[in-house]
């Protein structure tokens, strides 16, 4: 055993325990907000408000209120699971014809209507108890007051040459005109101003108020399509989570528009093989787990959009009979290539409708982050919100402190793509929080940013808790895989070379056997892995939390 803190597998990092609150979030001092807020009396959405509007402030990078996200919510009085879904549109005049020269990676024509600000007032709205000006204090202490900067962070804003060529952005994050580097502090007065003016007028100020009225502004000067009745459009959603059984547990995602369908659809067709015979992270087990994400993202390739805009065959896809038919492509002695989509239709109840697309609605009314909280009461959230890529657009709204995202990029122009880019429809997500629950009560709440990998590495770890019995903090810490497949990557150009990238500390054992069998292993350095997956377990008889934060972000887990 070389790490000194695992029992099965081996972490470099000790599991956080407590009793009274967990928080794991991608960074300590929005782990600490949220620990705060609980101490103070606020439940389980209050602290994951906190921590939300804290990572706005110091994980910039990730995600902020010029982005998108997703909320899960479990109630352990109601024993309620709900999803809000905070995920903004692209704008009214975003047309195909609009990008005939291609979607940009970064400035303002990357930007679709932020959404997080409706979720996290509707989530509020319905369970806070605290006053929003309490839950945001910590994030405007830093924000206006600031902090020293991570390593992580400086790299961020050193690698990113459009973050420090708009005039709005380099004055915050290169205020001497050289990129901040660590352990200097960073000062967001306007982004302060913005959460404080949030805290007191809540959602309409920032669709249809003063801020509205600025991100509009910065649209237009620069040339871009977002404007105040984009903004006035926007509603955040409740919806029933999707879920589906594993080796006992019920696990809940968050519903189309969101990946999510994607992990549940591979717990369907890993369930039947007896994975712990294979062996944790062994050439055969990693070989059937990427066999069978493979099946998943052809599916999600084939069938996955704005449910809103497109017939989504949901329960085919989550079919047990499905998933066993879909199981016979699989040969656990050789690589797939070119995997075809399946007829999920067919285990449609109903069936295929005569057309599967719909009309949208226009009517009025993600790189990302992930955080998870477990109160003393037993209630949850699970939480991800993102800019899309690192910084966004790397536009900053000027007198907000606002980064817009660059979610356009995640946009299909072909024709007959069900994820094609359609004037005020809201593009398929990779962001997808989960909660698993084990003879009704709440198990384990986890999740990750990290785009397509999210899934996949949301299948790693849970299987490394339930069939190998490895602790939370030994599962997040563990080596980690991720497949490339051809043109199922959500970002543009969407088609990557094929590779299963696979970290360094694999053993060569593990390398062979996975080329033996056919893939095209890039081994990438130890903690290359994408992603920064936090996990919380419950034990419900004792009435503890114990919490496990990645290494490979600035991710830390606090419990009390």
């Amino acid at each position: 055993m070389t790490a000194p803190h695992g029992t099965q597998y081996g972490a470099y990092r000790p599991m956080a325990m407590g009793r009274n609150g967990m928080v794991v979030a991608g960074h300590p001092l929005a782990s600490l907000a949220g620990v705060i807020t609980l101490q103070n009396g606020g439940n389980a959405v209050d602290a994951a408000l906190a921590v939300a509007a804290a990572l706005n402030v110091v994980e910039p990078q990730m995600s902020g209120i010029g982005g998108d996200g997703y909320l899960m919510i479990y109630r352990r009085d109601a024993g309620s699971v709900e999803v809000v879904n905070a995920t903004g549109a692209a704008p009214l005049a975003a047309t195909v014809e609009e990008y005939a020269d291609g979607i940009p990676m970064k400035g303002i024509r990357s930007a679709s209507v932020p959404g997080l600000v409706d979720g996290w007032m509707e989530a509020h709205r319905r369970h806070g108890r605290l006053e929003l000006t309490e839950i945001f204090a910590p994030a405007i202490d830093w924000a206006d007051n600031g902090f020293p900067i991570s390593q992580r962070l400086a790299e961020n804003i050193a690698n990113d040459p459009a973050l420090l060529t708009a005039p709005s952005s380099r004055a915050i994050f290169a205020p001497q005109g050289n990129p901040l580097h660590e352990g200097e502090v960073l000062y967001q007065h306007d982004l302060a101003r913005t959460l404080t003016r949030l805290a007191h007028e809540g959602s309409e100020v920032f669709y249809r108020g003063d801020i509205a009225r600025a991100i509009a502004r910065c649209s237009e000067a620069h040339g871009g399509l977002l404007t105040l009745k984009d903004l006035a459009h926007h509603r955040a959603r409740w919806q029933h989570p999707i879920s589906t059984t594993y080796r006992g547990y019920t696990v809940y995602e968050a519903p189309p528009n969101s990946s999510g369908i994607a992990l549940l659809e591979m717990l369907n067709l890993i369930e039947p093989f007896e994975l712990p015979v294979q062996g944790c992270n062994t050439p055969a087990s990693i070989h059937l787990m990427v066999e069978v994400k493979k099946l998943a993202f052809a599916d999600r390739e084939r069938y996955l959009a704005d449910p809103e805009w497109a017939e989504v065959p949901v329960e085919g896809l989550l079919s047990k009979e499905y998933a066993r038919e879909r199981a016979q492509k699989i040969d656990l002695h050789r690589a797939a290539h070119d995997v075809p989509p399946g007829d999920a239709w067919r285990y449609q109840p109903g069936g295929k409708p005569q057309s599967v697309w719909k009309k949208g609605s226009h009517t009025p009314r993600e790189d990302t982050t992930c955080f998870a909280v477990v109160d003393g009461e037993g209630n949850a959230v699970c939480a991800l919100q993102s800019l899309q890529s690192a910084f966004g657009s790397a536009l900053v709204v000027e007198g907000t402190g606002i980064i817009l995202n660059n979610r356009m990029t995640y946009w299909h122009l072909e024709h007959d793509h069900p994820d094609r880019l359609e004037p005020g429809k809201r593009v398929r997500h990779t962001m997808n929080p989960v909660m698993a629950f084990h003879d009704g009560k709440l198990r384990l709440v986890f999740g990750t940013p990290g785009a397509d990998t999210q899934t996949q590495t949301n299948l790693q770890v849970f299987t490394h808790v339930v069939d190998f019995g490895l602790t939370v903090q030994e599962a997040v810490e563990a080596p980690r895989w991720r497949d490339i497949s051809g043109p199922t990557e959500s970002t543009i150009p969407h088609r990557l070379e094929d590779q299963l990238l696979l970290e360094g500390r694999f053993s060569r054992h593990v390398v062979e056997g996975l080329e033996a069998r056919g893939h095209r292993v890039a081994t990438i350095d130890d903690w290359a892995g994408a992603g920064s997956e936090v996990m919380i377990a419950v034990d419900p008889d004792a009435r503890v939390l114990m919490g496990g934060a990645d290494p490979r972000r600035d991710a830390y887990a606090i419990g009390w």
